[in-house]
C-alpha cells in the first residue's frame, strides 16, 4: 500500500505564487508517473500537470507558462509550483501515482485564488 499526503494549499491572491508538494510512502517499489489534477465545484477532476520517472512532463493547456512539475525521486516526492495563480485555478488539488500498476490518490489540498 502507498500513502500520498499533499500539502502546501491556500488563500491566495490572483497573479501570487503557491506550491504544492506531494510526499508518498509506504510499501513503494517503483513509482511510475506522478501528477496533479484539480477538480473545481461541480466540476470533474482534470489532469493539471504529470511527469514521469524519468522526468517527462505534460501540462494541461490552462496552465502552461505558469506551473511547473518536478520530482524527487529519492524523496518519493512530487512538487506543482503555481504562478501567475488566477481565479480559475481554484480547486481541490489531488495528487496521483501509481506503483506496480495500481493507481493512488491523495486527500487532496484546497487552493483559493481571489480575485
Amino acid at each position: 500500500q502507498v500513502q500520498l499526503v499533499e500539502s502546501g494549499g491556500g488563500l491566495v491572491q490572483a497573479g501570487r505564487s503557491l506550491r504544492l508538494s506531494c510526499a508518498a510512502s509506504g510499501s513503494i517499489v517503483s513509482l511510475g508517473f506522478m501528477g496533479w489534477y484539480r477538480q473545481a465545484p461541480g466540476k470533474q477532476r482534470d489532469l493539471v500537470a504529470r511527469i514521469t520517472n524519468g522526468g517527462s512532463t505534460n501540462y494541461a493547456d490552462s496552465v502552461k507558462g505558469r506551473f511547473t512539475i518536478s520530482r524527487d525521486n529519492a524523496k518519493n516526492t512530487v512538487y506543482l509550483q503555481m504562478n501567475s495563480l488566477k481565479p480559475e485555478d481554484t480547486g481541490v488539488y489531488y495528487c496521483n501515482s501509481n506503483d506496480r500498476g495500481i493507481n493512488y490518490w491523495g486527500q487532496g489540498t484546497q487552493v483559493t485564488v481571489s480575485s
